[in-house]
C-alpha cells in the first residue's frame, strides 16, 4: 500500500469547513497547526502595525489514491481555484512507521469497496 502526506494551508476562516470537507472525503485523522505566512506582496500597515493573516495547516497521512480525492474535495468545496485563500498539495511517502492499525484496516476496506 502506498501513502502520501496531504498538506492544506488555508486561511484561518476556512479551518472548520476544511476539516469537515477533509473528514467527509475520507481523511480520518488530521494534524492542525496554526501558522502565519508571508506572501509575495507586502502586507498592509495601519498606524505602523503590519497585518498578517492567520493560517491553518491541515496535515494527514492517507493512502495515495484517497489523498487525491481529499485534495480534489478541498479544492472544490473551499473554492481554492477562485480565491487566494489556500493551497493543497500531496507528497509521496516512501517509508512510514507508527500509523494506527485501525487506519490501515480502514484503507484496506476502502480499497476493497472500490474493487
Amino acid at each position: 500500500m502506498k501513502f502520501a502526506v496531504l498538506v492544506a494551508i488555508l486561511a484561518e476562516e476556512l479551518e472548520e469547513k476544511g476539516i469537515d470537507v477533509a473528514r467527509n472525503a475520507g481523511a480520518e485523522g488530521l494534524t492542525i497547526i496554526h501558522a502565519r505566512g508571508l506572501g509575495a506582496r507586502h502586507k498592509k500597515t495601519f498606524f505602523g502595525l503590519t497585518y498578517e493573516g492567520s493560517q491553518t495547516m491541515l496535515i494527514c497521512v492517507l493512502e495515495r489514491k484517497l489523498s487525491l480525492s481529499v485534495m480534489k474535495a478541498l479544492t472544490i468545496e473551499l473554492k481554492l481555484a477562485k480565491h487566494s485563500k489556500g493551497v493543497v498539495f500531496t507528497v509521496p511517502l516512501d517509508h512510514i512507521a507508527g500509523i494506527d492499525t485501525r487506519q490501515l484496516e480502514s484503507f484496506v476496506e476502502r480499497i476493497k469497496d472500490e474493487i
